[in-house]
């Protein structure tokens, strides 16, 4: 995913460790952002997909199951092989996976209809350059679909969801507000639209134990919320019994 040897390391470290939690999230599995990604490909059968930063192969899988030709990259070695066992257990031939970084996409320009990207921007180093090689690949009139966490536009409630973030997963790099990626997406030629408004509700336990946070960092979480003041309450819906907290989601087009 990211561009630099640290964060692919942080990331690799991270996430090879815990890759078969993926497969059974029901964050990453489903959810009205999925299906509503899945609605605005608008695949018809036959178009070839790119899924960057595949993870355990959800995006990929739903694609594929509506007759998409599609390629999951990811640049963790064990979440290609669960993506790839869940798509045999599925009987999906038209889906395979394999290890790449998205700042250096190893395919020809114009390969792709479609490039998604759900849920692992947050975790690009350089997201920049991933858009950039984004339309690289893309064949003129193709599409860029983006779902991630974003930050609010208030400066200190972006503040206090990154730390928070960077609390539970050290290779967390940044959720970046809807407007930020608007901006990149228009860099790099892009007409881009946010096509949906959406949020994660979040059980906190297990938002912790599927990155396996240590032990510190989940007491500093725990107090971070518990101090948080009215505005950071509101906007992240941060509850205590059971403890927990709601995302904000985007769905981002982008147009070639």
């Amino acid at each position: 995913m990211p561009t630099t040897p640290s964060t692919t390391h942080d990331v690799q470290r991270q996430f090879g460790a815990v890759a078969r939690n993926y497969v059974t999230s029901a964050v990453h599995a489903a959810g009205k952002d999925l299906v509503a990604l899945v609605e605005a490909a608008g695949l018809r059968g036959g178009e070839r997909v790119l899924d960057m930063g595949s993870g355990a192969g959800h995006t990929a899988l739903a694609l594929a199951a509506k007759g998409a030709e599609v390629v999951g990259l990811d640049v963790t070695a064990e979440m290609v092989a669960v993506a790839t066992e869940l798509a045999a257990q599925r009987g999906l031939a038209n889906v395979t996976f394999r290890e790449g970084d998205v700042g250096a996409l190893p395919f020809a320009p114009g390969e792709f209809d479609i490039v998604t990207s759900r849920f692992s921007a947050h975790h690009y180093a350089n997201p920049q350059a991933a858009l950039s090689e984004a339309a690289r690949v893309l064949k003129p009139g193709g599409k860029f679909l983006l779902v991630d966490c974003v930050a609010p536009e208030d400066p200190a409630l972006d503040t206090f969801l990154n730390t928070f973030e960077f609390l539970r997963d050290t290779s967390h790099v940044r959720d970046w507000r809807a407007s930020e990626w608007v901006r990149m997406l228009q860099a790099e030629g892009f007409a881009a639209e946010v096509l949906l408004r959406s949020e994660v509700v979040l059980d906190g336990q297990s938002w912790v134990d599927r990155m396996q946070t240590p032990e510190t960092h989940v007491a500093m979480l725990r107090t971070l919320f518990a101090q948080a003041n009215s505005a950071q309450r509101r906007a992240f819906d941060l509850r205590e019994q059971p403890w927990g907290l709601t995302l904000p989601v985007v769905l981002i087009a982008g147009l070639r």
